[in-house]
């Protein structure tokens, strides 16, 4: 089944995806973009992550990789497919840990296209961003269900989308609680503010800042059990934090196919660019890190399988490597395709301001180096206490 679905979404991108994309810089229309995965649905290419049983192609986790990849090869793929974040990331969400009721009134539009959404925990400085402890939001319970008040920022999607799954602080659950709630945004008391400007245009409905004024939610919309939202959260982060390297990894293979095409064709002091050893150095460290880059995707997505725990550190060591990597491989296909590599003329310098954000979103490179770092000492010092034997050398030498 995958690999012919990966073989009907290369076709797809390529044949009416790729003539369709707009103009570098310009996102996709709402219009184009709907007539587009009209015609996703009648190639079977439609919602390849979304649950079979409400439309979608019901792939699991450790076969989206090769999908994805063929989705991203254009930047409008994935958007055109519906497996595009925010939506991408809350349809997971909401089949594992949603109500059938959440599934009738969320899920099941979302997979059809029909619904938008976004995933609103980022909040203005100094609450949540790239550490969710800080979170200043915060929810209070009422007779029938909860009352919101606070205000979100960077909430990706938010100016198309129909629903939010809005993260909140419950104190009265316990100090540190928080849960999950899912907010109409055409409900009383929210208010999409003002528009982020960014570098890159694939994630329709921009960035803007929202914010929830005595909003009310009932409690058949409070998503997950009250006052698990740290733990709830975690479903959708690692596999949305692998999402975002297969689809921009898919981009990086565009870029790089484009610079080889560059150097076969283009010759330079008496000889094709590509018979050249600075140019083949280039090429090279480009498949390097794409190689490694799928490799790293695998074995992040085996460690989710396996145990979250395990998975969570993969899932950043894989976003950590696989955002530098795709930038790596964007910026020297731009040299190896000279002047043209930096204008618009080539969808080169569209592709590196798509794929720059990626080393912010999702937590930052450094946010996630910290966190590695941490686990890997604490995992020595449990080694140690299981008898293992100390290293390092001690003072004076041996």
């Amino acid at each position: 089944m995958t690999a012919a679905l990966v073989a009907r979404t290369r076709a797809f991108v390529r044949d009416a995806v790729m003539p369709a994309e707009p103009p570098a810089g310009v996102g996709l229309g709402a219009d184009a973009r709907a007539a587009l995965q009209e015609q996703a649905r009648q190639a079977g290419v439609f919602a390849p992550l979304g649950p079979a049983g409400l439309g979608g192609q019901g792939l699991p986790l450790r076969e989206w990789s090769p999908v994805l990849q063929e989705a991203g090869y254009s930047v409008i793929g994935p958007a055109v497919l519906n497996c595009m974040a925010p939506d991408e990331g809350n349809m997971h969400l909401l089949e594992r840990i949603g109500s059938p009721l959440q599934h009738e009134r969320y899920l099941a539009p979302l997979v059809a296209g029909r619904f938008r959404s976004c995933f609103a925990m980022t909040e203005p400085h100094p609450g949540a961003g790239s550490d969710p402890a800080a979170l200043a939001t915060t929810a209070r319970r009422v007779t029938g269900g909860w009352v919101i008040d606070g205000e979100k920022r960077f909430i990706s999607g938010a100016d198309e989308a129909d629903v939010a799954i809005v993260m909140a602080r419950t104190p009265e659950l316990g100090e540190a609680a928080a849960s999950l709630f899912l907010v109409p945004l055409s409900a009383d008391g929210v208010v999409v503010g003002h528009a982020i400007r960014t570098l890159e245009t694939a994630i329709a409905g921009g960035h803007p800042h929202v914010s929830f004024e005595s909003c009310f939610v009932p409690d058949v919309d409070v998503l997950g059990a009250p006052g698990e939202a740290f733990r709830h959260v975690q479903v959708r982060l690692g596999p949305a934090r692998l999402t975002h390297c297969m689809r921009w990894l898919g981009l990086a293979r565009r870029a790089h196919d484009t610079a080889l095409d560059r150097v076969r064709s283009r010759e330079l002091f008496g000889q094709p660019l590509g018979e050249l050893g600075i140019a083949q150095a280039q090429l090279a460290d480009s498949e390097i890190d794409l190689a490694t880059a799928s490799a790293t995707i695998d074995w992040a997505v085996e460690a989710l399988e396996r145990d979250p725990r395990e998975g969570a550190n993969a899932s950043s060591i894989a976003k950590v490597h696989c955002s530098e990597a795709v930038s790596r491989v964007i910026d020297r296909a731009m040299q190896l395709c000279g002047g043209d590599g930096v204008t618009l003329e080539l969808p080169l310098l569209a592709f590196a301001n798509e794929v720059r954000p990626f080393r912010v979103y999702d937590g930052s490179s450094e946010t996630h180096r910290w966190a590695i770092a941490r686990r890997a000492v604490k995992r020595r010092a449990r080694d140690r206490e299981g008898g293992a034997p100390a290293l390092d050398i001690p003072e004076g030498g041996r």
